[in-house]
C-alpha cells in the first residue's frame, strides 16, 4: 500500500476511480485463447479485459478487502450485464484465493507506470 500513496503524491495526480464494480475472471478452459489484442491468454499473467481503456495501459485494481494488483489491458470485455473489468485467473487469486466476483475500484495508471508498481500485489 505504501507504493500507492507514494505514486500519489509524487505524480501528483488525483486518484480517483475510472470504474468501480464487479469484476470476475477468465476460466481455466480460456487459458491459451487469443485475445483481443492478439496475445494469448496466460492464466498466470496479471493481465485484464476492459470495454475501455487502450492495449497495453496499466490498471491499479483494488478489491473490496483492501488487496490490491497491477494488471496490463490485453483485452476486451466482459459482456456479461453489470461487470466491469475481467481478470486473468492469477489476478483474482491475488486479489481473492477463492472468489469468483468481487467488488472492485479500478485506477488507470498509463502505459508507462513505474517499474515497482506493475510488481504490486498485496
Amino acid at each position: 500500500m505504501l507504493e500507492i500513496i507514494a505514486f500519489v503524491l509524487f505524480s501528483h495526480q488525483p486518484m480517483t476511480p475510472m470504474l468501480e464494480g464487479t469484476a470476475s475472471y477468465y476460466t481455466v478452459q480460456s487459458a491459451g485463447a487469443m485475445t483481443a489484442s492478439g496475445e494469448r491468454l496466460q492464466n498466470g499473467e496479471m493481465t485484464c479485459a476492459m470495454l475501455q481503456g487502450e492495449f497495453g495501459e496499466y490498471f491499479l485494481v483494488v478489491a473490496e478487502n483492501g488487496r490490491s494488483v497491477v494488471c496490463r489491458l490485453n483485452d476486451r470485455g466482459p459482456f456479461t450485464k453489470n461487470r466491469v473489468i475481467d481478470l486473468s485467473q492469477a489476478a483474482m487469486r491475488e486479489l481473492h484465493p477463492t472468489a469468483g466476483l468481487l467488488q472492485v475500484k479500478i485506477y488507470r495508471l498509463g502505459a508507462n507506470p513505474p517499474a515497482e508498481l506493475t510488481k504490486l500485489r498485496h
